[in-house]
């Protein structure tokens, strides 16, 4: 079906397909760009693309989707961030970040910038936006594997992770840090992603939430948020204050015994802000240890952790998000919390197969008492990261 949008919007066939998917963050949330500790895992919604030749192989850009009647099209030269708007500026950062990286390495290598031929893209996604479930990172990491194919970059799936999140700080204008990105590109089944924000290193760890009788059931609020905004911004800018404060690179290099001190030099605020950052990344190097060690089922009071933290340290939660973690905790789930970066979006509940019928009705019917629009309920399965889907001819 994309293939004949493909032809009905630009008037060819595309040469093949790439896809990647949103993600949930289990545990770990604002740390990424405090150098810290993450873990989401990919989910079983993804965003698709459909990638062919720019016609009469002219050197431009040219993009649409399903969730727009627009077509934007640009030529490849005048690609840069202050020339990105609107949705495109997801794929078309994307682009213009592959492209910068290519020029760089074709003049270390020869002294000249390469050419690099026009593409026409076409795109569709089942990750909800606005859910907290990174729609963004599923758009930009499917362009970033098609485009690094149909452009031959040969980059590493780390290094498309990073090009995604360049994008997403520079084209966008959001200040996030590198875990949507790599949740998409890294991701497996039946495993989680736990990263380093500061080396980088990556590990698989398996969840094996199936053979013990469990899911994760996203509660999407509906509550639309949105990163280029203020009180994501804000946040950050209060963490790189209390690490410049406490004189460290970044609050990854503080930990809880360091607290009493932090809160001495500190305004309350500050404290409170880099407080969560520390307590998180405890809570996701504790978790780790404890799906190795006990398996999922132990982990509930870490996530319930979590979201207190995040509701009253970092004040990123919404009325909606408590109810739905609330709701969750007193029908059956092991744990609960909120999930994304805050401000709106969807909670998680770790919940037995056997609970999750009685749990949903019991959040439908307290959002419907509170007359809170009603939530979009829906399990997601940890799910294989960013690949090609397929060609349409050789």
């Amino acid at each position: 079906m994309l293939a004949e949008e493909f032809e009905a919007r630009h008037g060819s066939q595309p040469l093949g397909f790439w896809s990647a998917p949103g993600r949930v963050n289990l545990i770990g949330e604002h740390t990424d760009y405090n150098q810290g500790f993450v873990l989401p895992f990919a989910i079983d919604r993804r965003a698709v693309v459909a990638l062919g030749a720019a016609p009469d192989a002219r050197p431009t850009a040219r993009v649409s989707s399903t969730f727009s009647a627009e077509i934007v099209e640009i030529a490849l030269d005048d690609l840069a961030p202050d020339a990105l708007d609107g949705w495109s500026a997801y794929p078309l950062g994307v682009a213009w970040a592959l492209a910068e990286r290519a020029s760089a390495a074709a003049a270390a290598a020869s002294g000249t910038r390469t050419d690099l031929p026009g593409f026409t893209l076409h795109i569709h996604s089942a990750v909800p936006i606005g859910a907290g479930l990174s729609s963004s990172a599923a758009i930009e990491c499917a362009t970033a594997v098609a485009l690094n194919e149909f452009w031959q970059l040969g980059l590493t799936p780390k290094e498309l992770a990073r090009v995604g999140q360049i994008a997403e700080n520079q084209a966008v204008g959001a200040p996030t840090g590198i875990m949507d990105q790599s949740a998409s590109m890294l991701g497996r089944s039946d495993a989680a992603v736990f990263l380093d924000c500061r080396s980088m290193q990556t590990e698989s760890v398996p969840l094996g939430l199936g053979a013990e009788g469990l899911e994760v059931l996203v509660i999407d609020t509906r509550v639309s948020h949105d990163h280029a905004t203020g009180g994501y911004a804000a946040r950050r800018a209060s963490c790189e204050l209390a690490a410049a404060t406490m004189g460290v690179e970044s609050l990854r290099d503080l930990a809880p015994a360091d607290l009493p001190r932090m809160q001495e030099e500190l305004d309350d605020e500050t404290f409170r802000r880099a407080r969560h950052i520390v307590t998180e990344n405890d809570r996701v190097e504790e978790t780790v240890r404890r799906l190795e060690t006990s398996g999922p089922r132990a982990i509930g009071d870490l996530l319930d952790a979590s979201h207190v933290s995040m509701r009253d340290d970092f004040e990123i939660s919404v009325p909606e998000l408590d109810l739905a973690v609330e709701v969750s905790q007193a029908n059956g789930a092991i744990g609960a919390r909120m999930t994304g970066g805050g401000f709106g979006g969807s909670a998680l509940a770790l919940v037995p197969h056997a609970a999750r019928p009685a749990l949903k009705a019991a959040i439908l019917k307290a959002f419907a008492e509170q007359h809170f629009r009603r939530p979009d309920l829906f399990v997601v399965q940890p799910s294989a990261g960013a690949t090609m889907e397929g060609q349409t001819r050789d």
